[in-house]
């Protein structure tokens, strides 16, 4: 089964992109439209709405998706499948390490298979 995966740019990526575009705003601003007329309209139009983008995915939690990906279930059941056996190694080395008792050991055993299944 595939399912559909929305990506967004990273915090950082998009406060730089926010910082560039109030830059390219103010550029078209001061210089573009004085000078070139309609066409430093339409750029500085375009500035705004870059930087708006970015703003809006810097502080929101949804934010704007730059990318979308198909996702086959297979692979997301293998991690998973990965990251249950992580689980319980971790879980015998805090054991061997003495760092829980083989009670607490066993009871977060049980929570962990009761997950797998």
């Amino acid at each position: 089964m595939r399912r559909k995966v929305r990506v967004k740019p990273s915090k950082a990526s998009s406060l730089m992109g926010m910082i560039v575009g109030t830059v390219f705003v103010l550029i078209g601003l001061a210089v573009v439209i004085p000078n070139v007329g309609a066409f430093g309209v339409f750029w500085t139009l375009i500035a705004v709405a870059i930087t708006g983008m970015n703003a809006f995915n810097y502080f929101s939690k949804e934010g704007i998706a730059s990318m979308e990906m198909d996702i086959d279930s297979s692979e997301v059941s293998m991690s998973s499948s990965d990251d249950f056996a992580a689980r319980l190694r971790k879980l015998t080395q805090l054991r061997d390490d003495g760092l829980i008792t083989e009670d607490e050991f066993q009871q977060k055993r049980r929570e962990i298979l009761g997950e797998k299944w």
